[in-house]
Parts: structure tokens; sequence; C-alpha cells
């Protein structure tokens, strides 16, 4: 049973399928399914696409989807009796699901940790009792949970870092999208979540008209997820014309080229996320943005444990990329940075640090390797597994 929740998990279980298939054919997969993993084989009992959503507000009108959709899992789970039950990140809701499927007896696996050295830290607790294997893929990670007196944990190393890369050049994108290849790229990335690009997109596309009044030659690329539609941002580009706004003439947007576009970018806009790691194995210098609503933010801030908020910057265990979050996300704060961005020396300086970093978490290992630590798991514990 392999359970994911969102677009990055999807993406995650299903080159996690493809490793655990090529060693072991004969395995079968089903549980919560985005379309990745459908496409690699997994019986679909749910369908991830819909249950990916963000904000306090949000989360409490789902709950009931959320209890329907974990009664079928638990359901299925004890209708078909897996050899194993991997839980692909989606916290929220797999840290629940462990918690009911190990007390019924189910071997439990987590691939890519919930970010509990962030916040939450109570989840230790439920990580400690009810995941029999923990898969990490940040290098700080199995320290850290040494450090809480969590043993069950294996570094593999970010799978990204071998899969993150363009498959067009600056001037094959560049041509694809009408683009001139000797003018700025700015790549915005506004998430991967309906309400993301309605919160994020507008100050996006707000700071990037502020630089092409600074600079006409100035060029921008909306990056949108394969789960995102056009229409999307074509109804954010009416709301704000409507508002009087005056939108950047070297404008275009992308589906299903987000590296493409990272890759081609002097510098980007990035949506806090996994996103921001993307960027930085690209070595595409970056500004790292959000925003979500006050109410979650007053009462989500107390609980947040590290000094950065994004990703690459933990990694780095620097504030390599500058953060403007919550309030200090304006059009102008993000215009200022980017323009920064593109002068030259800095621009330099922020790739080279960016590579370094991108090394470093290169260090532990690959899909390959988590698919390899979960097959002698299962084996260990299951004489009759992949049989």
């Amino acid at each position: 049973m392999i359970v994911a929740g969102e677009p990055s998990g999807d993406s995650h279980a299903s080159d996690l399928v493809h490793q655990i298939l090529e060693k072991e054919p004969n395995a079968s997969f089903f549980g919560s399914a985005g379309p990745k993993m459908r496409a690699a084989g997994v019986e679909a009992i749910v369908e991830a696409d819909t249950l990916s959503v963000v904000g306090v507000g949000a989360v409490t009108g789902a709950i009931p989807m959320f209890l329907s959709v974990l009664n079928k899992l638990k359901k299925a789970a004890a209708q078909r009796n897996p050899d194993a039950v991997i839980l692909v990140d989606f916290p929220e809701f797999n840290l629940k699901l462990a918690r009911s499927l190990k007390k019924r007896g189910h071997l439990v696996i987590y691939y890519i940790s919930p970010q509990i050295w962030a916040w939450r830290k109570y989840r230790i607790r439920t990580i400690r009792r009810h995941v029999d294997l923990l898969v990490s893929i940040l290098p700080f990670e199995k320290e850290w949970y040494a450090s809480q007196g969590v043993d069950h944990v294996v570094n593999v190393g970010n799978p990204l870092v071998g899969q993150v890369r363009s498959s067009l050049s600056k001037a094959e994108f560049c041509s694809k999208h009408g683009l001139t290849a000797e003018d700025p790229i700015i790549a915005l990335l506004p998430g991967s979540r309906s309400k993301e690009i309605t919160r994020i997109l507008p100050e996006m596309l707000a700071a990037a008209s502020r630089m092409a009044d600074a600079d006409s030659s100035i060029q921008f690329a909306i990056a949108l997820g394969p789960n995102r539609t056009s229409d999307e941002v074509a109804l954010i580009r009416k709301n704000i014309a409507d508002r009087g706004q005056q939108l950047p003439k070297n404008f275009t947007y992308v589906q299903n080229e987000t590296h493409e576009a990272l890759s081609a970018a002097d510098a980007a806009a990035v949506t806090s996320g996994t996103a921001t790691l993307e960027a930085g194995i690209l070595g595409t210098p970056m500004a790292v943005v959000y925003k979500v609503p006050r109410l979650d933010y007053r009462l989500l801030k107390p609980f947040v444990q590290v000094p950065h908020i994004g990703l690459i910057n933990l990694i780095a265990g620097e504030r390599l990329a500058k953060e403007l979050i919550q309030d200090e996300f304006t059009a102008q704060a993000l215009s200022d940075e980017l323009l920064r961005l593109l002068d030259p020396h800095v621009n330099a300086e922020m790739r080279a640090r960016l590579h370094q970093v991108s090394d470093e978490m290169q260090a532990g290992g690959s899909d390959a390797q988590a698919g390899e630590v979960i097959i002698e798991f299962i084996k260990s514990k299951s004489a009759d597994a992949f049989r």
C-alpha cells in the first residue's frame, strides 16, 4: 500500500514505485495515487488529485472528505493486508493513517520525513511509536532524529538532485516561447495549489510590472505545475486589469516546463516549498516568497522552530536566498530583490553557492537507494514479501 496526497508526493512516490518494480517486478501497489502514480501502475483506491488543501479554514472545511478517505484506506488495508504501507510526505493526513494502521499490526514505512524539525515537534511521538522505518532525503535529518531518540532513520539523499534538469537549452526555451535569450528572464513560480496561486501570483505580477518599468528589456515566464491551468492565470490577470494595474508586455506562461523555465532564467521568485530545492539544484538565484491567510499566520507562527522557511536555506545553513514572508512579501520588496539578483556579480556569487549546496544534497544517495532500502527492510520483516 502506498499513500501520497500532493503533486510533489505523487512525483516522489511514482519514482519510488518504478525503482521497486525494476528490482521486484511481481510487486503490486494500491492506495492514494495521483496521476503519475496511476501511470506507474498504482491502483487508486483514492485519487489524490483533490486532496491538496492549504490554510486552516480550508482544512477545517475538508475534514469530512479527509475522514472518508481515511476510512477507505483503512478498510482497503484491512481487506488486502499488504506486506507494508509506504506513506509519502503529506503529514497532516499520513501521520494519522500511520497511527491507525500500526495499531492494526501493519508495517509502516514513511518516505520523506515530515518537517517536524521545523514545527509541531510533538509529532515525534507518532513517528517514534507508529513508524517502523523513516526514509529521509535531507542531509541534517538523521542527526536531528537521533538527538530526539529516534534511530530507525535512513538517509538516502535527495532524489531531486538526480532528476532536476532541463530538457531544453536556454536558446531552445526562448525560441519556443517567443523570448529573447540575450535579455534578462525572470521565472515566477506561484506554487502548486490553487489557493497559493490566488494569494501569491498577483503580488508577483505587480512586482514584474515594477521591474518592467525600471527596465523594459526584462522578460517574465510564469511556470505552472501540471495540475494548474492557464485559465486560472487568465482570471487573475483579468482581475488585476480590472483594478487598473498594468501588466508587463514581455510576459508568457509555461506548463510542465518548470525546470526549463528555471534553467533559462537569470533569477526567479519561488514560492516556498520543494521548488526552492529545484531552483537551487539548477543554480538559479532566487527570492523565496510565501503568504497565507492572516489568521493562519498568527496561529502557526509561534510553532515555527527553524531560522529559515525556504528549504534551500535550511540545507545551506544560512539565509542564502532572501525570504519575503507574509507582510514582507510586497511587490516593491520582491522587485527590489530580483533587480539586485540581476547584478552580474551578485548573480554569479549565488550560483556558485547554490551549486555547492546541491553537491552536499547529493551525498546521501538516490531514488534507487530508497527503493533498495525499502525492499530489504520489507524482506527482513516478511519472508513471503514479493513472492
